[in-house]
């Protein structure tokens, strides 16, 4: 039987999570921070217009990844894969930044209607949707771990009595 103080202590394990944890929060910390600076310039030195010669394939290949990504999501939810939050959060981060881009580069009139009413009605909720499975899936999968960890561990200390 392990003393309250070992039970207590922080395992290998543990200690590289913390270690980690503090890494990624320094890293992602300096990028968003770093951004500010970055979108203060682009905000004001970039023009209102720009014309791009690659407009059918930026929008075709955003389609596609876009199709990849709901494949992705599907196939990992008919699979029970543990790779589905990480697919449904591409998806729904993909399905916003599509609308997003939609509402601001469409011509005032019915082409910005069309554009709001596709977001109303499909990239927003679809976006919320899988954020929903994402976050879902996070849980459900949580939720095996500590049964199998507890499986196991009452395995083995049935074993050992």
């Amino acid at each position: 039987m392990l003393r309250r103080s070992e039970r207590d202590s922080p395992g290998a394990d543990q200690i590289r999570a913390m270690h980690f944890r503090r890494r990624a929060l320094l890293v992602y910390g300096a990028f968003a921070l770093g951004l500010v600076p970055w979108t203060a310039y682009l905000t004001s030195s970039l023009p209102a217009r720009h014309d791009t010669t690659h407009w059918d394939i930026l929008w075709g290949g955003f389609d596609v990844f876009l199709i990849l990504a709901g494949l992705a999501t599907a196939l990992a939810i008919l699979r029970g894969s543990r790779l589905l939050p990480i697919f449904a959060s591409a998806t729904g981060t993909l399905l916003l930044c599509d609308a997003w881009f939609d509402l601001l580069t469409s011509r005032a009139g019915s082409e910005r209607a069309w554009a709001a009413a596709e977001a109303v009605v499909a990239e927003v909720p679809l976006a919320i949707f899988s954020f929903w499975v994402a976050h879902d899936a996070g849980v459900l999968e949580a939720a095996a771990a500590r049964r199998r960890g507890v499986v196991r561990g009452a395995s083995a200390s049935s074993r050992a009595s």
